[in-house]
């Protein structure tokens, strides 16, 4: 027997207040808060509640009363059913001021620890087009909105090629102008697009598993160099090789046009072989006369010009003299141990990728740097207090850790390792603070600098410089 469940409520003429951690506006209605996407505070709309709890609810604005004195008309056509750039109704320096207070109230609610003056948030030059990977998906279920819908949806071409709706993990957006990367992103990907439909070749449908086409991905580099990975599903080298043919005489700017088959039932490439079309397998990124190589698999920061001031933070916080041994804790494909390299004695870098280790190795032969040390393990399996005593204690712990922050056994080896400072780059706050609280017995926190490297979305990136308290004799 089906249970009968009363309509959520719809509340009128509420006026939103604040913006919370995640990124979401909310409001109270007694006494309860709600939280709501899409909207600012300064915003009276009326509220058609999505899901209701005993402490919170979740709501949409479906009418809007009267508009905030500070929100901003969004500048993309997609804005509001896209994923990405939630908050493109917020002028920058309200972003900018709520990222702060997100990085403060993280610090002090989670962390309870004795903090010094939290820097002015640093900015992003560039709040669009600011990204150098982007991953779009073909999907044979494009997302259709009310006024598509209007239309006959039989008659309509459903083949689509953008990013997966939130919450709905078989429907993809249909993407025209995508403001995050290079506008020479959305020439390609408008093009492919048009020559597979055009060329009647199949998307991919994901509950079935089956069509020619999967996905694209687009790399692009401070150097102007491109990278653009076509996976297909199986191999048609007819088909196939006539996309990327195309591809090559539509854009002879494209310096790495590589492919993939990837049969598998997810999206993940790290396993599958990689084949070169034309050019190279790999692009060059550039830091302060630093060549980064970057293969269709490696990691490195999607905003490469603030990446360059992050990690200028993390190298003035670590005050290198020269003569120290660092660990660099996550090293990923080595961009920071490599960048702080010619500041100090040596680098010792741990990272569990293996193949992003081998990254790091090629990185530091292409520039010279002999200095450097790579390992690839899991951390807390790999900072023990062997390695420790094996390589030395060092002087400095550079550490940047994932959304999850450190494991128990890492900080335990850390205050084992007792540099004179730890510099924690954190792309999560709440984590890092929870952390920050597990070393403060024996670390001050002596400096905080928020970075942007996402405009237009709540996330922040967070720098703290821990040095060693003074022992005190009795």
């Amino acid at each position: 027997m089906a249970r009968n469940c009363k309509p959520l409520p719809v509340l009128e003429q509420i006026t939103i207040t604040d913006i919370a951690a995640e990124g979401k506006a909310i409001a109270k209605v007694d006494n309860k808060v709600i939280f709501i996407p899409f909207v600012v505070p300064g915003d009276v709309v009326d509220l058609q509640v999505t899901r209701k709890k005993s402490s919170f609810m979740e709501a949409r604005a479906i009418h809007f009363h009267s508009y905030s004195t500070v929100r901003e008309t969004p500048f993309c056509e997609h804005f509001g059913t896209c994923g990405g750039c939630k908050w493109q109704m917020l002028p920058y320096t309200e972003q900018l001021r709520y990222k702060q207070q997100q990085v403060t109230d993280n610090l002090t609610r989670i962390g309870k620890i004795e903090l010094p003056a939290i820097s002015p948030i640093l900015g992003s030059t560039n709040t669009t087009f600011y990204r150098n990977k982007l991953e779009f998906t073909f999907s044979n279920k494009k997302w259709l909105s009310f006024e598509d819908m209007k239309e006959n949806a039989e008659q309509q071409n459903m083949n689509g090629l953008g990013f997966h709706i939130p919450g709905l993990f078989d429907k993809v957006l249909d993407i025209h102008k995508c403001w995050l990367q290079d506008d020479i992103s959305n020439q390609i990907r408008n093009a492919v697009r048009t020559y597979a439909l055009d060329n009647q070749l199949t998307f991919f449908d994901l509950r079935r598993q089956e069509g020619f086409l999967r996905n694209l991905i687009i790399r692009t580099s401070t150097t102007g160099e491109i990278m653009l990975i076509v996976v297909f599903f199986y191999s048609d080298e007819i088909s196939q090789n006539g996309l990327l043919q195309y591809i090559a005489d539509s854009f002879p700017s494209i310096t790495s046009l590589l492919y993939i088959i990837n049969g598998k039932a997810n999206d993940t490439i790290t396993d599958r072989e990689m084949f070169v079309y034309k050019g190279n397998d790999h692009i060059f990124e550039e830091m302060e006369g630093l060549k980064f190589k970057i293969g269709p698999k490696s990691f490195y920061q999607t905003n490469s010009n603030q990446a360059y001031e992050l990690y200028k933070i993390a190298r003035n916080f670590a005050q290198l003299t020269g003569n120290e041994l660092v660990y660099d804790l996550y090293t990923g494909t080595g961009t920071i141990a490599n960048f702080v390299a010619r500041s100090c004695k040596q680098v010792v870098g741990i990272e569990y990728v293996p193949e992003a280790i081998e990254d790091a190795k090629v990185n530091a032969e292409i520039n010279g740097i002999t200095n450097t040390l790579f390992y690839a393990g899991d951390m807390k399996d790999i900072l023990n207090t062997e390695f420790i005593d094996k390589h030395g204690k060092p002087d400095v712990i550079i550490t940047d850790p994932p959304r999850a922050g450190m494991h128990d056994d890492v900080i335990k080896a850390i205050l084992f390792a007792s540099p004179t400072r730890i510099v924690y780059v954190s792309c999560n706050p709440a984590t890092q603070a929870r952390d920050l609280s597990l070393m403060d017995a024996q670390y001050k926190v002596t400096a905080v600098q928020p970075v942007d490297m996402f405009p237009h979305t709540h996330h922040v990136e967070n720098v703290v410089l821990l040095e060693k308290r003074e022992t005190i004799i009795d």
